[in-house]
């Protein structure tokens, strides 16, 4: 990377996007969406192997619009993980349905079915599957289709860090729910500042994904309107620059893959770092995850040593914006211990050397 600081993330825009950016604004164009956006769609169906891709101004709105696609309304409760974004459950939050926490496995911080189980009730009218940093479940995907169908409870894959990163079986994370959605916010694999995109094999669904991003109206250019609908459209702009990301998708999946495994094996024998079970063959790692003894000192240590990490997400229902009991112990130990390392895909192999030379140094390895 060029800048001597270590950045823990940052977004890798380059001249195609300044290119492709000033191209359109010599069409004339009105900026919102419209064939590019169409096209970008396209481009996410196909690499996903979708039958229809919906996108929308941000990955927290694309939950929200699944929630209600599949028929969630106010007063019903949707299980989530107690490890995860916050955007999980604000999506559900937001319209007055209740989030239900439960807890995660601790080898790949994705729900646990066991946890999932305990917590239904009739109340419970869907299930959001977060697939942490690209994994799938231990347990299984089929275990969670086979408990929602048995449930009568609705699957949808909260798949915000999961482009390019596919279940064993080969089918795109995101496509063994009725809908699944990514994020294209700026942290992420490819990214369009904001963004989210929503996939689904089902034509009621994706037909009422795309009223309910524009107002409900009927077809786009006039105002009637058969149904309730909000304003989460997405622009030309934002697609222009989408198309190019997707082009050097491949490629980013593997290096994140390479970079990955380099911190692993750089830090192969360091008992004091634990990574969590990534299977490369399958999936993309989005960040470089772990859990870190003496985790504040090891930030201070690496800071000196002009190099930026992040705090992995604390347990939700600790959270004051939530406040709810419950005692989760997996995501609260990730509250304590879990640790973002740098993960741009701009990483050099020296960077991830420098990093994990600074971490031997600080744990005397």
């Amino acid at each position: 990377m060029s800048d001597d600081f270590i950045m823990q993330m940052r977004p890798w825009f380059g001249q195609e996007e300044k290119d492709a950016l000033a191209a359109y604004m010599e069409e004339d164009g009105f900026l919102t969406e419209f064939r590019r956006t169409a096209a970008f769609e396209a481009d996410i169906a196909a690499f996903t192997g979708a039958k229809h891709c919906v996108v929308v101004n941000n990955g927290t709105i694309s939950l929200t619009l699944a929630a209600l696609a599949v028929g969630v309304q106010a007063g019903d409760e949707v299980i989530v993980p107690n490890y995860t974004m916050i955007a999980t459950p604000n999506s559900v939050q937001m319209f007055g349905a209740k989030p239900v926490f439960v807890d995660v496995e601790r080898d790949t911080l994705c729900m646990g079915i066991e946890a999932a189980r305990a917590a239904i009730t009739p109340r419970i009218k869907a299930l959001m599957l977060v697939s942490a940093n690209g994994r799938y479940p231990a347990a299984g995907i089929e275990a969670y289709e086979k408990l929602c169908s048995e449930n009568n409870i609705i699957l949808i894959e909260d798949s915000a860090q999961s482009l390019g990163s596919h279940y064993p079986d080969g089918t795109h994370i995101g496509r063994k729910g009725l809908v699944g959605s990514f994020s294209f916010s700026a942290p992420k694999i490819i990214s369009t500042g904001q963004g989210g995109a929503l996939i689904t094999d089902d034509d009621d669904v994706a037909a009422r994904l795309r009223r309910l991003k524009d107002f409900g109206r009927a077809g786009g250019g006039n105002d009637i309107h058969d149904s309730v609908g909000y304003n989460f459209k997405f622009t030309e702009l934002q697609a222009v620059i989408g198309q190019e990301q997707m082009k050097k998708l491949p490629w980013r999946v593997a290096r994140k893959r390479e970079i990955y495994a380099r911190y692993r094996g750089n830090l192969k024998g360091v008992n004091q770092i634990g990574f969590f079970d990534q299977n490369l063959s399958h999936t993309t790692p989005w960040f470089i995850d772990c859990v870190a003894e003496d985790r504040a000192a090891l930030q201070d240590h690496l800071k000196a040593a002009g190099i930026g990490t992040r705090v992995m997400y604390p347990p939700i229902n600790r959270q004051e914006a939530y406040n709810v009991p419950g005692d989760h112990p997996v995501s609260e130990w990730i509250g304590e211990k879990g640790l973002w390392l740098p993960s741009a895909t701009q990483l050099s192999d020296g960077d991830v050397d420098r990093v994990t030379d600074a971490i031997l140094g600080f744990y005397g390895s």
